[in-house]
């Protein structure tokens, strides 16, 4: 079974829906999502967000944030995935925000992906962040990083449900 399936799985399981903000996945997330039948149960919406200014107008992500800690920092893909939800029924949110290279920018390495997934449930809110790096071309670290976030959202749900 492939990641996208056991995610899909997951989600009907629990009865939750799904939302992402997408910046340097660009969308591969909601891709990998709805290649599995019946996986529109638990999909609410996605995000893509490239730029800075889309991060802030769109999933209010702090100016501050971004200047403080970088586009690709743990905070600002927190600020996205918090975002997300508040703009949706959705359930569960992951975002991505990450270099794909070929250049290292402000000395942070291409492949350089972080993480955020956020749970809503139980009137509260939790929120879990990633740093990893991938290495390959853009489209392999792309569908590396999408895999890997697909992972965190089976992965973090027991501990958003305090099991």
């Amino acid at each position: 079974m492939s990641i996208a399936a056991a995610t899909i799985d997951c989600l009907k399981q629990h009865r939750l829906l799904l939302t992402t903000a997408e910046s340097c996945t660009a969308g591969k997330i909601i891709t990998l999502l709805s290649q599995v039948e019946g996986s529109g149960a638990c999909i609410e919406c996605g995000y893509v967000v490239y730029s800075e200014e889309a991060k802030q107008r769109l999933l209010g992500v702090s100016a501050y944030t971004i200047k403080t800690f970088n586009l690709t920092s743990c905070e600002v893909a927190r600020e996205m995935a918090q975002g997300a939800l508040r703009d949706s029924p959705a359930q569960v949110a992951v975002a991505t925000t990450g270099l794909l290279g070929p250049d290292s920018i402000d000395g942070i390495p291409p492949g350089t992906v972080c993480f955020a997934w956020a749970y809503h449930l139980n009137g509260a809110v939790k929120v879990f962040s990633r740093k990893e790096r991938f290495i390959g071309s853009r489209e392999q670290v792309q569908v590396l990083a999408a895999e890997y976030a697909l992972k965190g959202v089976v992965r973090f749900l027991d501990e958003a449900v305090g099991r």
